[in-house]
């Protein structure tokens, strides 16, 4: 079954939308140059509010070792997932599962970045923009290889209208999406997300999953 993580969460009543939706895993921005980063009061309240078997993702981008220790001791996270320049080493020192994000531009040997984070749980495609993040842009799909080595987690400019189709296509371990399924920056669409995550069930039930 393809897991879905909502990414972006900032108020309570979008978690209990995601979760109601079927969301798998509800992602919390800890990168503060973005408009859905939470503080941490903040992001304890909303992971406390997750039920059990939903997990809770902390994304960070190259973030100081002892903010993101802090950040853990603070807010019950479960698997963390790095979108910045951090290393294997980096990664791994936290003593928790983690994803690496890798921004997909033409050229780029995604075997070679994924085998070289071993430790990785999965490793998430996202679009290339200047900054950090996909920007809510999808890439093409025809430069993802038929195997990683790793899990794939396909996320950069999904919504429920495109997100079948990369099911079908790529047939990812997970889709991670934002933009995909807001009102406005931070802020979620119940309906978007509903319909999101429906799109996921339908391209697997065709597919024969």
């Amino acid at each position: 079954m393809t897991r879905v993580k909502i990414c972006g969460l900032t108020r309570i009543e979008d978690l209990h939308f995601a979760v109601h939706a079927g969301a798998d895993a509800l992602g919390l921005v800890f990168y503060p140059p973005s408009p859905r980063c939470v503080d941490l009061t903040t992001a304890a309240r909303l992971a406390r509010a997750v039920p059990p078997f939903v997990s809770v993702v902390g994304l960070f981008v190259n973030a100081e070792p002892a903010v993101l220790r802090s950040t853990l001791a603070t807010v019950p996270i479960h698997l963390l997932q790095f979108h910045g320049d951090e290393d294997e080493a980096y990664c791994r020192q936290f003593d928790r599962p983690y994803i690496k994000a890798a921004r997909v531009r033409p050229g780029m040997d995604l075997v070679q970045y994924a085998a070289a984070f071993p430790s990785a749980q999965a490793i998430l495609l996202d679009a290339f923009v200047d900054g950090y993040g996909g920007g809510g842009r999808v890439f093409d799909w025809s430069l993802v290889p038929p195997s990683l080595g790793k899990p794939l987690i396909l996320s950069g400019g999904l919504d429920s209208d495109n997100v079948g189709e990369a099911v079908r296509r790529l047939r990812p371990a997970a889709v991670d999406v934002s933009t995909g399924v807001e009102a406005s920056k931070g802020i979620k669409d119940a309906e978007k997300m509903r319909a999101f995550v429906t799109a996921v069930r339908v391209a697997e039930s065709m597919s024969g999953d």
